[in-house]
């Protein structure tokens, strides 16, 4: 796709922070996550005290995740950073948080945090960008444990939750956007949140650059830039 508006002129652009609503109350609902929805709201009630949320980069794991840290008063740990060494420490948070299972790399000290979190009564959620059974874990121990673990997976967004992501995207950076304009965008673009989050991102920015609204010739724009 060509666009008149690709180049863009060269302007001085400040980068403002926006504030992306992050309560479970924002979170938007649909048959592809309302299972990782359940359960985040069941806790506490969780039989083993420990849960699996997976899903691809950029699905909304993260934002349930937060939401669960929150409510919990956990602390979160990213998965690449357990050691044996750490284990002892993260079992004192009483509940933790593991981001990206999948980036383990020390991995019977993961299990052995696991052990302690059944041994101890702990409470425990770890997010993944693929369901435990797919992760290329090595020690049969871990695999299994993880494997047996309350699993929510988060499935590809269907249109209806796209439509309303990208709204909800506008409207976190204070913009107004036109229907149609949402609907042009949602037959053209990658079927990803990821995909969104850049989207809004990139048009938000040529949008200030210009000194306009969001308007078709800067989705335009920005979907051919982005390679769409």
């Amino acid at each position: 796709m060509n666009s008149p508006m690709t180049t863009i002129p060269e302007q001085l652009v400040f980068e403002l922070p926006h504030r992306t609503a992050m309560g479970l109350e924002d979170f938007l609902v649909s048959e592809s996550n309302a299972a990782a929805v359940a359960l985040v709201d069941r806790w506490p009630d969780w039989p083993i005290g420990a849960a699996v949320i997976a899903g691809p980069r950029g699905s909304g794991k993260t934002h349930l995740a937060n939401v669960w840290l929150k409510r919990a008063g956990a602390t979160p740990f990213e998965a690449s950073a357990i050691s044996r060494e750490a284990v002892p420490a993260m079992a004192s948070a009483g509940a933790l948080l593991i981001e990206d299972v999948q980036k383990i790399t020390d991995e019977a000290a993961l299990f052995h945090l696991l052990n302690l979190v059944r041994e101890q009564r702990l409470q425990i959620l770890l997010t993944t960008e693929t369901v435990p059974g797919d992760l290329a874990i090595a020690l049969p121990d871990l695999r299994s444990r993880l494997k047996a673990l309350p699993l929510a997976t988060i499935e590809p967004p269907d249109d209806a939750l796209l439509r309303a992501v990208l709204v909800k995207l506008f409207a976190d950076r204070q913009l107004s956007v036109e229907p149609q304009l949402v609907d042009y965008v949602l037959v053209r673009m990658e079927r990803s949140m990821l995909a969104a989050e850049r989207f809004v991102a990139e048009a938000d920015r040529r949008a200030l650059v210009l000194q306009r609204r969001v308007t078709r010739p800067i989705a335009a724009a920005t979907l051919d830039v982005l390679g769409y």
